[in-house]
């Protein structure tokens, strides 16, 4: 599975806390949103690179998150085909996984991220990809709730313009921002289906 790591810029010391966790499930990462280092992309732009990198097909998940992972959320969520939850602990991570079958978290990288935050990102990121997404839980709902799951994913279709139109719409500078920063660039050139 490829996953896109798309940090804004008010968590970006937290970067690679988050990679170092990440890399430990065994999946393939790509680290394009903001690094201990460098960028200064705010919520609203990593929110579009979610939408991009999902619907281009570049990534397969996302894992974003802000200050309280409200902002990445909401951001993200303005976009088709992203189905993104907030996770704050193991817990979260596993029954988000199960019930809702999403292909986006955002994470609360600095309110309550205090002692054992990394402790946490690293129970969060085990639980999240333990078990195959949409299995149910408790499994004698299974049915009822990936049924669920499909009626959200028509409803995201129904309710969304196609995303080319909404490339087309966005603000222009929000865009060519997202779009020039050199690591997401990369990434969707290699990955991405026009």
């Amino acid at each position: 599975m490829r996953i896109a790591l798309i940090n804004e810029v008010s968590s970006r010391d937290k970067n690679p806390l988050v990679l170092e966790a990440l890399k430990a499930t065994g999946n393939e990462i790509f680290n394009v949103g903001c690094t201990a280092d460098e960028g200064a992309l705010t919520y609203i732009q990593t929110g579009l690179m979610a939408g991009i990198a999902l619907n281009t097909g570049a990534a397969d998940f996302v894992v974003g998150g802000c200050g309280t992972g409200q902002g990445f959320l909401m951001s993200a969520m303005q976009y088709p085909g992203v189905f993104c939850g907030l996770i704050q602990d193991s817990l979260d991570a596993w029954l988000f996984s199960q019930i809702n079958g999403g292909n986006c978290i955002s994470l609360a990288l600095n309110k309550g991220f205090g002692w054992a935050g990394d402790v946490n990102l690293k129970y969060i990121f085990e639980k999240l990809f333990l078990d195959p997404p949409g299995r149910g839980y408790p499994l004698h709902r299974a049915e009822s709730q990936q049924a669920s799951r499909n009626l959200l994913a028509g409803i995201s279709r129904d309710t969304h313009r196609d995303f080319i139109d909404i490339l087309s719409r966005v603000d222009r500078a929000t865009l060519e921002t997202v779009m020039n920063y050199k690591p997401f660039k990369e990434f969707i050139d290699s990955y991405g289906k026009a």
